[in-house]
């Protein structure tokens, strides 16, 4: 059995499709006093509060309930919203009104009895939907047309419609992207599976939302379509499983961002959803057998400790550090001239709280005292090797460990957790704000040398040049090997290209920061007019760490006024200054290098302002 809503009701109750925590509403409250207050309260925490996305507030899983009681309740609405027009249905919704009207005047019309009624009906509904939910949605329907994995990526922007997943239906959700201000969610998973979002968020399991979306079914898709086709014989064929949501740059070896949307949701980076940086196949590596060796090169024989030493004879240290590839926005850079490597966005970062123990408590153990190797290097070796046997390996010069000496921790534990496979199990260099490259994964040997690692990764790559250096030209040997990094932010929302609500006249724009060497952000510049006006954006920041040694990355976030002459279209700009008042070059011409590493120039993205006489 599935619900029948009227296609206003079905599109408001769509809203809890992919990200429910962003409908929240404040009952009674008006759109000034729910930005004042959102704003005094400066609440970070994702998927909790009054939350604004887009020049609208957003709404509370309670909208989808809302509309099944508007469904059988319509005598109690009155031809108004929480902006006070005097219209109702789909323009309400549109406007950004939503149903907060609704729920202001039609509870406070039927009181007690309306709550009540709405418990008697969720309670009828639950025993007469609760089998039917469950097993109809997503399963083969007789009588549907039938697609392939081809079809539906075709249907993935608003001109071709826009088409997704779940398990073998195939959903047409066009129209909820058109109607609803968090339509831009929904595009995420546009052309693929809901599945892996829907995974992220337990209250998307209710036969409510399934029954809701078996009304936008247009077809099936066989499972056979959605299988995957990995090559057996490669040596990447033991890799670990990975979550869909993320975004390959390559496959094998595999390198992968989260959308960028997503970065925002947490302070800390969810592990599945942490980017991926792999240069040769992921290792398996066995506890019982795995050993790190600490030693000096030239003198005594090297100390060997199991993991199990690791976490009987030293004490635990956790630090919430941010780790950034160095080719993260090489895009950008490409756009100007070709550059060698992945072709990164802005979200080869990532933020985690990394557990395990001192390198230099390691040290001490092994009779090393960093003290008596000034200029010397600090060398990590890892188990993951090459088809010809090489291993993966970088090293520190011993004089910046010692600046951050009680802060570079061997870690064995990620969000809480034994390390995954992806991100180093079972022991992995934790060196902040370092570029991760640094950050050696699956490390098994450290090594103190008067030489900086002889990897090919040390010393033929990630080095940076001026822009008149290219291939033709280029001397590694003279380059110094990148340590820490230049300060940088991005936009992570909304997205580039994005559509904002017709006559919009401001925007909710979000993004981090970060930058190298414990340099924390002190100021985040958003522009909307080219730079010509700046707003300074409010800043989210590990309270345990401080301006001068800051590893986490910052999020932030502005509510900024949109130029009142946009002609349909706007730039946002966002630029961060760190605490050595470093702030990120306006441009990416005066930065190109041939490797496309340390992208940090002002990010900019675009958007649409529709028109309501157009939209």
């Amino acid at each position: 059995m599935v619900l029948s809503l009227s296609p206003l009701d079905r599109s408001i109750a769509r809203g809890v499709l992919l990200d429910p925590c962003r409908y929240i509403q404040t009952l009674g409250q008006s759109d000034s006093s729910q930005r004042s207050q959102y704003k005094n309260t400066g609440n970070r925490e994702r998927g909790a509060g009054t939350r604004i996305s887009n020049g609208v507030f957003t709404r509370s899983p309670l909208t989808a309930v809302s509309a099944l009681f508007h469904h059988h309740n319509k005598h109690v609405i009155e031809k108004n919203h929480v902006r006070g027009t005097a219209s109702t249905g789909a323009n309400d919704y549109r406007e950004g009104g939503g149903y907060g009207g609704f729920w202001r005047v039609g509870l406070l019309t039927t009181g007690a009895m309306g709550l009540a009624g709405l418990a008697i009906y969720e309670k009828s509904q639950r025993e007469e939907n609760k089998a039917a939910a469950i097993e109809q949605t997503g399963g083969f329907v007789d009588g549907l047309p039938v697609y392939t994995a081809n079809d539906v990526a075709n249907h993935k922007s608003l001109e071709n419609g826009v088409w997704v997943t779940y398990k073998n239906g195939v959903y047409d959700v066009t129209q909820f992207v058109h109607q609803h201000p968090g339509g831009s969610k929904i595009m995420l998973a546009a052309g693929a599976s809901l599945e892996p979002y829907w995974s992220m968020y337990s209250s998307h399991q209710t036969k409510e939302v399934w029954s809701i979306l078996e009304g936008m079914r247009i077809g099936n898709i066989p499972k056979s379509e959605q299988k995957d086709s990995t090559d057996k014989n490669s040596p990447y064929a033991t890799d670990p499983a990975r979550s869909p949501i993320l975004r390959p740059s390559s496959k094998a070896p595999f390198n992968a961002e989260p959308p960028m949307p997503l970065l925002t949701n947490t302070f800390i980076t969810p592990t599945d959803l942490f980017f991926v940086r792999n240069h040769l196949p992921v290792p398996n590596v066995s506890l019982k057998t795995f050993k790190l060796e600490v030693g000096c090169d030239g003198t005594k024989k090297p100390i060997s400790l199991s993991i199990d030493d690791l976490k009987r004879k030293f004490p635990k240290k956790t630090i919430v550090s941010a780790i950034q590839c160095a080719g993260n926005r090489r895009s950008e850079m490409s756009r100007v001239k070709h550059v060698k490597g992945l072709n990164w966005n802005a979200a080869a970062v990532s933020n985690a709280e990394w557990g395990g123990v001192r390198l230099y408590d390691i040290l001490k153990e092994a009779g090393i005292d960093l003290d008596d190797y000034r200029g010397c290097h600090v060398q990590f070796e890892g188990l993951d090797k090459g088809p010809e046997g090489a291993t993966y390996g970088a090293s520190i010069p011993v004089d910046i460990i010692q600046n951050m000496k009680f802060d570079v921790i061997l870690a064995y534990e990620m969000n809480g957790k034994d390390l995954p496979r992806d991100h180093g199990f079972p022991l992995r260099v934790i060196a902040p704000g370092i570029v991760g490259a640094r950050n050696v994964k699956w490390v098994n040997k450290i090594v103190i040398s008067k030489e900086e690692s002889h990897s090919h990764w040390q010393r033929n790559d990630y080095k940076g040049f001026n822009p008149s250096v290219d291939w033709n030209n280029v001397n590694f040997d003279k380059s110094a090997s990148i340590q820490q990094l230049p300060v940088n932010s991005a936009i992570c929302e909304p997205s580039d290209g994005s559509t904002l609500e017709p006559d919009a006249e401001e925007v909710v724009v979000k993004g981090y920061a970060l930058s190298g060497g414990g340099r924390g952000i002190i100021r985040v510049d958003i522009s909307t007019d080219g730079g010509e006006t700046w707003h300074e954006a409010e800043l989210d920041q590990c309270k345990e760490q401080t301006l001068y040694k800051m590893w986490a990355w910052t999020l932030w976030e502005a509510v900024v006024p949109l130029p009142a002459k946009h002609g349909g279209s706007a730039q946002i700009i966002c630029k961060a200054v760190d605490s050595s008042y470093n702030v990120q070059p306006d441009g990416v011409e005066g930065i190109w290098n041939l490797r496309g590493c340390l992208v940090n120039p002002w990010h900019r993205i675009k958007i649409c302002i529709p028109s309501e006489n157009t939209a």
